[in-house]
């Protein structure tokens, strides 16, 4: 999917703010300027704003501007983070060396695996497990399974995102080193097309103490 405009300049004043660069206290420029200097509209820039404020980046100030916050928080924010690449998004977390390994094969559906996908059981699957690391210290893990023949998440119209602490499964334990009897962040994404298809899904892993918050944004139609 192509990253949107407002996700890659909130990004980028993400990875200034987090970074040193723009320490607390600074202001921002205006909606204008920074409309100005990245030639976007308004509307993006005020998608930028809101973006930036529920990750806990900034702080809105009466009559006055945008101000970077005191202490800010590490925010895990959907579905914007879908639209990167995990080097991107986690690129923007932190200053750090981020290092991405993808492991990729073909599987036969377990009975769960093929009813989530309306096949039969002992299909192939495509899984794709997704390490991510910090300077060396492990902060995601992630088991990916789609039907043959589909990439990505094109064609999805719904992202559900189901956010609960558990025990990892084995393979997630060793990769994020938790001691026995550890919990974990566990997010589990379903993505949904247009005619309830599941195209894709996903087991997202993170240690307990990773983020400070889970926000979901959606995006509220009058049908809705």
């Amino acid at each position: 999917m192509t990253e949107p405009a407002y996700v890659s300049i909130a990004g980028e004043y993400a990875r200034r703010i987090r970074g040193g660069e723009l320490p607390p206290g600074t202001q921002l420029p205006s909606y204008a300027e920074i409309a100005k200097q990245f030639g976007v509209s308004d509307i993006v820039v005020r998608k930028v704003i809101e973006l930036l404020r529920s990750q806990g980046l900034v702080r809105p100030v009466r009559r006055r501007g945008i101000f970077v916050a005191d202490r800010p928080n590490l925010v895990r924010i959907s579905p914007e983070r879908q639209l990167q690449v995990p080097e991107v998004t986690f690129g923007t977390e932190s200053e750090r060396e981020i290092h991405v390994e993808r492991e990729a094969a073909k599987v036969h559906a377990t009975d769960e695996l093929a009813e989530v996908f309306s096949l039969a059981a002992g299909d192939e699957l495509t899984h794709v497990i997704t390490r991510v690391s910090e300077s060396g210290r492990p902060i995601s893990i992630s088991d990916t399974y789609q039907p043959l023949g589909m990439t990505g998440t094109a064609g999805a119209e719904v992202l559900e995102e189901t956010i609960t602490e558990q025990l990892p499964t084995p393979a997630h334990a060793e990769w994020l080193r938790t001691s026995p009897g550890d919990l974990v962040k566990s997010i589990r994404q379903q993505f949904v097309a247009a005619d309830d298809r599941v195209i894709m899904i996903s087991n997202v892993s993170y240690p307990q103490d990773r983020y400070d918050a889970f926000v979901f944004r959606m995006k509220l139609t009058p049908d809705a």
